[in-house]
């Protein structure tokens, strides 16, 4: 049997001998790792923004590096210099507009599932600082009525059964109810949707009529938790 060899051409190294990496595509992924355990230094500064000589230190890599690294950055808009200091930029929020879609996309077969099952309005809501927003809204299709629940609708995190399931703690419950604290006359079941890196969100329902909690509770859990599966 003849061993397997690596090809050198003219325009470039190959990138692979049995399974692992020539020379070449280690550097560039080493590149991309650094670079983005760079912009990761940037977003995690709880106070100041951090000064080069800070992110060489956060990342372990010399200032010449770190330097070099921010040119595409900020290239694409993610970073921005102020002098010595380092901020995220404004590209940074055109990625993040680009997340909600994929997450209504997402969410949208187990809305409808929901709503269809409880027989009222079933939504995902999304923390956006300390508003609750909601992002994607499915109505059920055979009541006499329900409540018509706008996308984009906001409140504050911390009332409504949406806002206040966000970030319920694992051990305090499962799911968090609501009875008239944003609309008067509206009942509400929410659960926190569990296991997305950066994303805080619960995915409820929300009736005008009381709602079986002990029936409707596992329900919107299930939902949560097929959410945050098509999402991982």
């Amino acid at each position: 049997m003849v061993a397997p060899t690596a090809r050198r051409h003219s325009d470039g190294p190959t990138t692979a001998v049995d399974g692992e990496e020539a020379p070449a595509g280690r550097e560039r992924s080493l590149t991309l790792e650094r670079g983005l355990a760079l912009l990761q230094a940037v977003a995690d500064a709880e106070s100041d923004a951090p000064s080069i000589s800070d992110l060489a230190t956060a990342i372990g890599a010399s200032r010449a590096a770190v330097y070099r690294m921010l040119g595409p950055l900020q290239a694409r808009g993610l970073v921005r210099r102020e002098g010595s200091k380092v901020r995220l930029g404004l590209g940074v929020l055109r990625l993040a507009n680009r997340v909600l879609p994929q997450v209504r996309f997402a969410a949208l077969p187990a809305l409808r599932v929901l709503a269809e099952q409880v027989g009222a309005t079933a939504h995902i809501t999304v923390a956006d600082g300390m508003d609750a927003q909601a992002v994607a809204v499915v109505e059920p299709s055979w009541t006499t009525f329900h409540v018509s629940y706008r996308v984009g609708t906001r409140h504050p995190v911390r009332f409504g059964a949406a806002g206040r399931a966000i970030d319920l703690a694992p051990d305090a419950g499962g799911w968090v109810v609501s009875n008239g604290e944003l609309q008067a006359g509206a009942h509400g079941v929410a659960a926190p949707v569990i296991g997305v890196d950066g994303l805080r969100a619960s995915v409820g329902v929300i009736a005008l009529a009381p709602l079986d909690v002990p029936v409707v509770g596992p329900q919107v859990m299930r939902a949560a938790c097929e959410i945050a599966a098509a999402l991982g």
